[in-house]
Formats: structure tokens, C-alpha cells, sequence
């Protein structure tokens, strides 16, 4: 399937799970993320921070958890600046840091600039995912570029709520592949 059938199929999977599934659904997904990462490589790990009225997975409630446990993890997240087209990065304080933009994205108001060398992994937002590692997102491009402003050693983490697809059609050189991706029921690694 194409990227743009993709995001309509699974905006669509997505609005139609009950609230009961929906968090049964990150209850799994937020274990098996931790059953599966290595945090012991991890000294900042980036996460973007869900909309809720697309019912992303809930990494407000995976944020939580790893402040709790992993204290010595410290988050970042991303801010969209229009006038670059670009994301920026910023540690995460706390919830009173956060407003919501015109998307309904809530971003930090404020905080300490996170430098891109400073991350070690990065949460990555997508809609579907394939089984060679390729990513559908939004459309907008904004993590394709930021993870191409990435060195090379940065793991690149999907999290879906919904397994894998077989393939996207329409890929682009751009497109940034991830290192794994974790759904509630399997783990899957990308060469």
C-alpha cells in the first residue's frame, strides 16, 4: 500500500479502538518497551509526546515510567519551529513546561536546548511501519529530517500500537528507516 492509504487506514484503526483497548493496547506496548530496550547505552533518550485525539501511544504514560525507574535517563522532546521547518529539542521539565500547538502537539514553552550529539536514541512517531523498518508518518517530514541531522549511531525506535504491515510502496531516499520497532505483542529489529 501507498503512504497516503497507510495514514488514512490507520488514523481510521485508530479512531475506532474502544477507550478500554486503547489502553490495554499502551499497557503492553509501554512493558514490552521495557523489556526489550537497552537502557543501559541510554543517557538521553527523545520522545515526541502523543495527540491525543489521534490516540497515539501514550508516551506520556512510557516518559513516566522511565522517570520513575530510570532516573538517570533524562527525555528530550521536540518542539516544531515553522519558521525552519525543523524540530527542536529541548530536556523535558515536567507537564507545566507544555502547551498545545495548532495541531493539537502539546511542545515545551520553554526549557534547556537539548544539542542533537547529546541523543542516543529517539522515539520515533509513525502511523504504520513495514517489516524492512520503513516508517508512514504524518507527511510533514519533520522526523525525516531530524533524523538525518543525526549521527549515525542514534537508534531509531518505533512504537505502534498495530503490527507491522509487509511493505510500503512508495518509499523515498529520504525516508529514514528505524533500528527496531515495538508493538504490545513482538519486538522487531532492522538490520
Amino acid at each position: 500500500m501507498t503512504k497516503e492509504a497507510l495514514r488514512k487506514l490507520f488514523l481510521e484503526k485508530r479512531s475506532s479502538l474502544s477507550q478500554e483497548t486503547y489502553d490495554k493496547l499502551n499497557e503492553s506496548l509501554i512493558d514490552n518497551f521495557f523489556k526489550s530496550i537497552d537502557f543501559s547505552t541510554l543517557s538521553v533518550l527523545h520522545s515526541f509526546l502523543p495527540i491525543e485525539k489521534t490516540k497515539e501511544p501514550d508516551t506520556r504514560k512510557l516518559i513516566k515510567r522511565i522517570k520513575k525507574q530510570l532516573p538517570s535517563v533524562k527525555i528530550a522532546i521536540p518542539k516544531i519551529n515553522t519558521q525552519t521547518s525543523n524540530l527542536d529539542h529541548f530536556y523535558f521539565e515536567g507537564e507545566n513546561q507544555l502547551e498545545k500547538n495548532t495541531w493539537g502537539i502539546p511542545e515545551p514553552k520553554q526549557g534547556v536546548p537539548v544539542p542533537l550529539e547529546k541523543i542516543d536514541a529517539v522515539i520515533v512517531p509513525l502511523l504504520a511501519f513495514d517489516k524492512s523498518g520503513h516508517r508512514v508518518g504524518y507527511g510533514r517530514g519533520f522526523y525525516d529530517k531530524f533524523l538525518n541531522q543525526c549521527t549515525g549511531r542514534i537508534q531509531r525506535i518505533g512504537i505502534s500500537l498495530f503490527p507491522p504491515v509487509d511493505e510500503i510502496e512508495n518509499v523515498n531516499l529520504n525516508d529514514q528507516r528505524l533500528t527496531c520497532a515495538v508493538t504490545p505483542d513482538e519486538v522487531f529489529v532492522f538490520d
